[in-house]
This record gives structure tokens, C-alpha cells and sequence, in this order.
């Protein structure tokens, strides 16, 4: 469905993103990880058209992706960003219609099926009972959940989640994550998504890109990625790799006696001067 290929991005003349290549195919998740300031987000943003790129092509079923219309390319793609936070009075219901606008008229009201597509995006978000209540007023977690809700009511078969799960209980991060699974297998939409519980990734992915400044270091099957090796360089820690016992994935656990050698040095280093 999407081809990645050579990309660069950049700002002025520095290049934040360095010839990054990878698929994303009906039925499959991809997740991109590294730590802040590698580019995840910078991707993430080129692959729906809202950042230009500077060399390579990003192609939707073959066709450039500035070949499309801003409306073309809602129908096609839906994102749910990292800030989610409403601050105008908008009702959790109209919240989800709105991401019904893209197959709607500029004069036209919401249609039964819009209504019928909104309130079961809302269940399957667990927000039936939720119509009502304002988005400013509700928690995080709970905001988050409307925001998919609402990517799910576009219907678009591209789904781009920038850090999903952020102010998500366990529960809830698991739930999101097996919803765009089972939405992906059975409607033949895709997903592209940015996290840094590398865990969830290892659980959910179909493949993994890992990022280190701009740059792609690893690309393949999440136990082809996730080593030790390559954690190291990714995000400059020391990991344990095991397997889970029940879903026999790849299971990442930090060595905390590590970081904390680690996070003692930096603050040896950062020492503010005693006049300060």
C-alpha cells in the first residue's frame, strides 16, 4: 500500500531524515522506533503529506503522494498525533463525526450512516455512554481513546498513530493495539505506527524500522530487530533478551543497574557551579 523509498527530509540545509527505505502492506503493522530526536515523528509527517520531502518518493498504491489532493488524501489516511488535547466544548460524539468531514458536502449534515459508523467506533473504543461528555473534560486516557475513535470513523486504510498509547492504562494500550491489529487483517488497511514501549512493538509488529539520527539501522521481523546489538546503538542501553513465555515474542528488559551508572555519570558531569 505505501512505498518508502530513499527518503530525505530536511530543514533548510540540514537533512533530519537520510535516505530511509521501507513497505507498509495491506493487513500489516510497522512500527518505527529510536530514541527522541531520530526522526520517528519527522516520517511520520512526510507519509501524510503535511511535511515535503527533499529527495526519494513516498507512493500510495504506486501513485506519489503530492499527486493527491489534501481531501484525497484524508479519505486515505487517517492519524491520531501525540497532543491531543481539545480545548474548545465539543462533545465527544460530534469530536468522532468530524472525522467524517472528508465524505461529506461543505453544506451537508451528518448522515445516518455517519451517526451508525461514529457510534461504533465509539464502543469499539470503549466510549459508549461518552456522547455527551465535553472533550476538554475528559482524562487524558480517555481523550486518546476519542481521537482513535475518530481516525477509525475516516474508514481511511491507512492508519499513522504518533505515540497511541500515551496516559493509556495497560489495559487500554493493549486493547488499542489488538483493535488496529484485527482492523488491519480484516478490512486490508495498514498501520504505521511510532512508539517507545519496545515490548508492545515486539507483541504487535509486523515489521520494525529502527532509527538512530535520521538515519534507518535496522529493518526486518521485530526478532530480527530488537538485539542487543542494535538496541545499543538505537537508544545507548544495555538490555536483557529473553523470549515470553506466553506469546514466545521477543521480551526486552533494561539492565537498571546499568542506566543508573549511566544517569550518575551525567549528573557528575551536568554538576551546576557552586555560585549558580
Amino acid at each position: 500500500m505505501i512505498d518508502v523509498r530513499n527518503v530525505c527530509v530536511a530543514y533548510d540545509d540540514f537533512e533530519v531524515i537520510k535516505g530511509v527505505s521501507f513497505s507498509v502492506e495491506a493487513g500489516k503493522m510497522v512500527f518505527l522506533l529510536g530514541a527522541n530526536g531520530s526522526g520517528k515523528s519527522t516520517i511520520l509527517k512526510a507519509l501524510n503529506g503535511s511535511l515535503p520531502i527533499a529527495k526519494g518518493e513516498i507512493l500510495f498504491e504506486a501513485k506519489p503522494i503530492q499527486k493527491f489532493s489534501r481531501l484525497e488524501i484524508a479519505r486515505r489516511i487517517a492519524v491520531v498525533a501525540q497532543e491531543s488535547e481539545t480545548r474548545f466544548p465539543i462533545t465527544v460524539q460530534e469530536f468522532v463525526l468530524s472525522g467524517r468531514y472528508a465524505f461529506s458536502s461543505a453544506f451537508s449534515f451528518d448522515t445516518e450512516e455517519d451517526l451508525e459508523v461514529a457510534t461504533w467506533c465509539m464502543k469499539l473504543c470503549d466510549l459508549s455512554g461518552y456522547e455527551a461528555r465535553l472533550m476538554n473534560q475528559l482524562s487524558g486516557g480517555e481523550r486518546q481513546r476519542a481521537v482513535l475513535a475518530r481516525a477509525f470513523a475516516t474508514q481511511a486504510p491507512v492508519l499513522i498513530l504518533d505515540e497511541p498509547t500515551n496516559n493509556l492504562d495497560l489495559l487500554h494500550q493493549i486493547s488499542l493495539f489488538q483493535l488496529v491489529k484485527e482492523r488491519c487483517k480484516n478490512s486490508l488497511s495498514c498501520a504505521v505506527i511510532v512508539t517507545h514501549d519496545l515490548n508492545l512493538a515486539s507483541e504487535f509488529a509486523d515489521e520494525i524500522v529502527l532509527l538512530k539520527k535520521g538515519e534507518m539501522i535496522a529493518k526486518g521481523e521485530p526478532k530480527q530487530v530488537l538485539t542487543e546489538e542494535n538496541l545499543q546503538d538505537a537508544f545507548g542501553i544495555k538490555v536483557l533478551l529473553d523470549e515470553n513465555p506466553v506469546s514466545k515474542k521477543t521480551r526486552v528488559t533494561l539492565i537498571c543497574e546499568n542506566m543508573i551508572g549511566s544517569l550518575r555519570e551525567r549528573s557528575e558531569n551536568l554538576r551546576l557551579p557552586a555560585q549558580l
